[in-house]
C-alpha cells in the first residue's frame, strides 16, 4: 500500500527551516525532503551520503525508514541490518525491523527483534498483540469461509485501489497519470490520486484494454481524491461522499503546526470527507461535512444500508492509537452528528482504516495494530444476538497476505466483491483484486415432538461422518428446540437425535451438490416419545403407606406430573392405571387393597383435570407383580418393601385418534400400544 496508509495523516506543501548550520548541505536537503514526506526524493541524496561517507549511519536509518514508509519491506531490510546491532539504537528501530521482517516471512528473527522492543517497551499496548507467550500471536479465521481472488484487468503500473461497485459501474481511485497533468506526488514519485469509473459488462467484458475514464465533474481536483461511496439524501437523490485533502470552493485550507525546534515549521492539509450531488451525468461537490477539522484527518467513509450511519477513519485527539474507526448518525435532513469511536474492540495502538459497512451490519476494515500476516490485513467484526461486537476476525488468505490489504467491499449477498493489495505478483504498486465468496456452511433447524409439535429442548445433536462413522460433534437444542452447528461442503453426515424422553433418530444429511453460494441447510427432525410415563412425565414411583390406599403429599406431586402430561403436553393419550401392594398379607387382602389404591389414584387425577374416559381402567393387581423378592416385613429393610406399593400407567395411545399419523412426514403410520 504504497499511498493509502498515509492518507490519514498526509501532510503537503510542508515549509521546513533548521538552523543547524554544522549540516552537511546535501544532508539538509534529504532531511527536507523526509521531512515533507518527499520520500521519492530523499532517497536518492540519502544513498548518496552513504556512499560519499557523509553521516552514513544518520543515512542508514532513513533509507531503512523512507523504504519501510513506502511498504517496500525488501528494500528496507537491508539498511536496518547494517546499524541495528550498534549499540545506543533507540529501540523504536528494533520494533519496525522486527515487523519488517514479519512482513518478509522472517518470522523467528522478527520474534527476537520484538521481545528486544519489549523490554523498554513492557506497557506498549501493540506489541502484547502481536507477541504472546514470547512467540508471534497466531492468526484466527473461519477455515470454512473461501475467497477466490484474482486481479482487475483494469490495473494499471500505478497505485489503484478501493473499488465499489454501484450499479453496473466500479469505482476506484488511481494514481494512474492524466496527460493534461505531470505533477508528481514526493512520497513515492506517482502522480496524484483520482477517482475513477468503468463500466461493467457488455462491451466491458469483452474488451482485451480496460480504459477506466475519471469521475465526471470536479470530485477530481490537484489533490489526491479517494473512496468514494454512494448514498441517498433525504430526497432519495443520489449522493457521493468522498475522500479530499482540505481543498473546496477552491480554496486551500492549512493547519500550521510548530514543533518543537522554533525555526521548524510544518503546514499541514489534512484529508476531509466532502459531499457531491449528481446533476445530469456529473458530479458537483456541495458539501464539507461538519466532523471534518484542519488539525487532523478524516476520510474513507461507508454509509449502512438504510443511510442512518456514517462509519470513517480518523487520527483526531481522543483516540487509540494512529487512526482509529469512528461513525456518527445521519440525521433525516442530511446532517451528521458527533462522532463516535467504534471502541477497544475493534481501534487499537496501531492505524485502523477503510471501514466498509455490509447489509447484514458487519464492519470490515484493515488493520496494522491486530495481529495479521503482515502489516495491514483485512478483519471482521463478530457480533452477539445483540449486535454488539465481542471480537474481530482475521478474514485469512487469500484475502490477506504478507503485505498490505485493505479496502474491502463485497456486494448485497456478499458473494462478490473487491480488496487492495501491494502483494508480490501486482501490476504496480497497489491493485485491486475482484474475490468470488464461498461462504462458511452450516445446519440448523428444530427439534420437535412428532406427536404434539412441541419444541424439545435438551436434545442432543451429534454430527458423524457416513462414510466412516467418525464422530465430529454434537450441540444441544435451546429452549426453542433450535439447533445450529457449523459443516463442510461436499460430505455426507449423519444426525444422530436422542432425548431421555425420545429414542434415537438417525438422520442424513448429504451436502455433496449444494451450490457454492448457499450458507445453510435446514433440517427440522421430529422425535417420537417413548410410551412410558415414568420417563415423559420425570416422575418418581408413588407409594403409599402401609396398608393404606389414601393419596400422599408425595405422591400427590408425582400424579400432577401426570396430569400436566395428559392435559397438557399428550391430550390425547389414554392409559390405563395399575396399582399394586407389597407381599405381606393374603392375595384376597392385597387384591382389595390395590383395587383402593387404583380407585383413589384414578379418582385424583380426573378430579385434577383428567377425562374419566382415557383412563380405560384402573385396576389392583396385589402382590401378584412384585419388583423384588420381599415376600414379607422380615424378608428386607422397609424401604426395599416399599418398592412393591406402587402405581403404573401403560399409554395404550398417545396420538390424536384421527389423526394416528405424526407430523414427521418420513414416520409411517402407526398406533402404539402396549401389552
Amino acid at each position: 500500500m504504497n499511498v493509502t496508509k498515509h492518507l490519514l495523516s498526509l501532510l503537503l506543501f510542508v515549509a521546513c527551516f533548521t538552523s543547524v548550520n554544522a549540516q552537511h548541505p546535501l544532508q539538509r536537503k534529504a532531511d527536507k525532503y523526509f521531512g515533507t514526506f518527499s520520500y521519492a526524493k530523499a532517497i536518492p541524496l540519502y544513498e548518496e551520503m552513504v556512499t560519499e561517507g557523509i553521516d552514513p549511519e544518520h543515512a542508514q536509518k532513513r533509507l531503512a525508514e523512507c523504504y519501510l514508509l513506502q511498504r517496500d519491506y525488501e528494500k528496507s531490510i537491508p539498511y536496518f541490518e547494517r546499524f541495528i546491532h550498534k549499540s545506543g539504537i533507540s529501540s523504536n528501530h528494533y520494533f519496525k525491523y522486527g515487523m519488517a521482517l514479519k512482513s518478509v516471512g522472517r518470522e523467528k528473527e522478527a520474534v527476537e527483534w520484538l521481545k528486544l522492543y519489549k523490554k523498554t517497551n513492557k506497557n506498549d499496548r501493540l506489541i502484547d498483540r502481536f507477541l504472546k507467550d514470547g512467540n508471534l500471536a497466531s492468526v484466527v479465521f473461519n477455515s470454512r469461509e473461501r475467497y477466490d481472488i484474482q486481479p482487475v484487468k483494469y490495473n494499471s503500473q500505478f497505485n489503484d485501489f478501493g473499488a465499489i461497485k454501484f450499479g453496473n459501474t466500479i469505482y476506484f481511485s488511481s494514481s494512474r497519470p492524466d496527460s493534461k497533468d505531470e505533477r508528481l506526488y514526493d512520497w513515492d514519485n506517482q502522480p496524484w490520486l483520482d477517482i475513477f469509473f468503468i463500466e461493467e459488462g457488455g462491451a466491458f467484458e469483452r474488451m482485451t484494454e480496460y480504459i477506466p475514464q475519471r469521475i465526471k465533474g470536479d470530485i477530481n481536483s490537484k489533490y489526491h481524491e479517494s473512496s468514494v461511496v454512494f448514498s441517498t439524501d433525504y430526497k432519495n437523490d443520489t449522493i457521493a461522499y468522498f475522500t479530499r485533502n482540505n481543498y473546496f470552493e477552491d480554496k486551500e485550507g492549512f493547519y500550521v503546526k510548530k514543533i518543537k525546534d522554533k525555526n521548524l515549521v510544518q503546514k499541514q492539509n489534512n484529508l476531509k470527507i466532502f459531499i457531491a450531488e449528481k446533476n445530469g451525468e456529473e458530479w458537483h461537490v456541495a458539501k464539507n461535512l461538519k466532523i471534518n477539522a484542519d488539525h487532523y484527518s478524516t476520510g474513507h467513509p461507508s454509509v449502512n444500508e438504510n443511510r442512518t450511519k456514517l462509519y470513517f477513519a480518523s487520527d483526531r485527539p481522543g483516540g487509540y492509537g494512529g487512526t482509529d474507526i469512528y461513525y456518527c448518525d445521519i440525521h433525516p435532513r442530511g446532517g451528521v452528528g458527533q462522532p463516535i469511536n467504534a471502541g477497544p474492540i475493534i481501534n487499537t495502538a496501531g492505524d485502523e482504516m477503510f471501514p466498509f459497512i455490509n447489509n447484514e451490519g458487519k464492519l470490515f476494515f484493515a488493520s496494522d495494530g491486530h495481529v495479521g500476516f503482515g502489516m495491514l490485513d483485512i478483519f471482521a467484526t463478530v457480533t452477539d444476538e445483540d449486535g454488539v461486537v465481542t471480537d474481530v476476525i482475521n478474514l485469512g488468505k487469500p484475502v490477506n497476505s504478507e503485505k498490505d490489504d485493505f479496502a474491502f467491499f463485497s456486494n448485497e449477498d456478499g458473494t462478490e466483491g473487491y480488496i487492495s493489495s501491494n502483494r508480490e505478483g501486482g501490476e504496480g504498486g497497489d491493485d485491486i483484486y475482484k474475490f468470488d465468496f464461498t461462504p462458511s456452511l452450516y445446519v440448523d433447524g428444530f427439534v420437535y415432538d412428532a406427536v404434539n409439535g412441541n419444541p424439545l429442548d435438551s436434545v442432543v445433536v451429534k454430527l458423524t461422518d457416513i462414510n466412516t462413522g467418525n464422530f465430529i460433534k454434537q450441540v444441544k437444542t435451546d429452549g426453542r428446540g433450535y439447533y445450529r452447528m457449523f459443516v463442510n461442503r461436499g460430505t455426507k453426515y449423519k444426525l444422530v437425535l436422542n432425548r431421555i424422553t425420545h429414542p434415537e433418530k438417525k438422520v442424513t444429511l448429504n451436502l455433496t451438490n449444494l451450490p457454492n453460494k448457499q450458507k445453510k441447510v435446514q433440517k427440522d427432525v421430529y422425535l417420537e416419545p417413548v410410551l412410558d410415563v415414568k420417563i415423559l412425565a420425570g416422575l418418581d414411583k408413588i407409594y403409599f403407606d402401609f396398608d393404606k390406599s389414601y393419596i400422599r403429599p408425595d405422591a400427590a406431586k408425582e400424579l400432577d406430573k401426570v396430569v400436566k402430561l395428559m392435559v397438557e403436553t399428550y391430550p390425547y393419550m389414554t392409559i390405563k392405571l395399575e396399582s399394586h401392594t407389597d407381599g405381606v398379607g393374603s392375595h384376597e387382602y392385597n387384591d382389595k387393597l390395590s383395587e383402593a389404591r387404583a380407585k383413589a389414584t384414578y379418582e385424583y387425577l380426573v378430579a385434577n383435570g383428567v377425562p374419566a374416559e382415557r383412563i380405560l381402567s384402573y385396576k389392583g393387581y396385589g402382590k401378584r407383580q412384585p419388583v423384588n423378592d420381599c415376600k414379607t416385613k422380615w424378608d428386607c429393610p422397609p424401604e426395599i418393601l416399599e418398592l412393591n406399593r406402587r402405581s403404573e400407567f401403560p399409554i395404550i395411545n398417545i396420538f390424536k385418534p384421527d389423526h394416528l399419523k405424526a407430523l414427521d412426514p418420513t414416520t409411517p403410520d402407526k398406533k402404539s400400544k402396549t401389552k
